[in-house]
């Protein structure tokens, strides 16, 4: 794809979301949301975000891959479910994938 074809894909995505973020507030036109509908919207940044961190961990360009990357998000996760603080969590989880990467090669 040349250089215009890549700025009117982008122009096009811009505009795609712009409408996208619009069609809330027209279609409710002031009104508050459903009971039912907002408690949906109030349970979403959970799998959202679980789905952002899988993607991460689990994904290395176009492909699926375990990797030390990995490994070090599972250690994040097991501390940060046992509640350790979260700066230890990172810290760990950056020692682990660094110690897997120099093992490995």
């Amino acid at each position: 794809m040349d250089s215009a074809g890549w700025w009117v894909l982008i122009g096009a995505v811009a505009l795609v979301t712009v409408a996208i973020k619009a069609a809330g507030p027209v279609l409710l036109g002031g009104r508050e949301l459903p009971p039912r509908a907002a408690a949906v919207i109030a349970l979403l940044p959970a799998p959202l975000l679980a789905a952002l961190v899988v993607t991460a961990a689990l994904s290395e360009g176009q492909r699926w891959e375990v990797d030390a990357s990995t490994a070090g998000v599972a250690v994040a996760g097991v501390l940060l479910w046992r509640k350790a603080p979260l700066l230890l969590a990172v810290l760990v989880a950056v020692a682990v994938t660094a110690g897997l990467r120099a093992l490995g090669g």
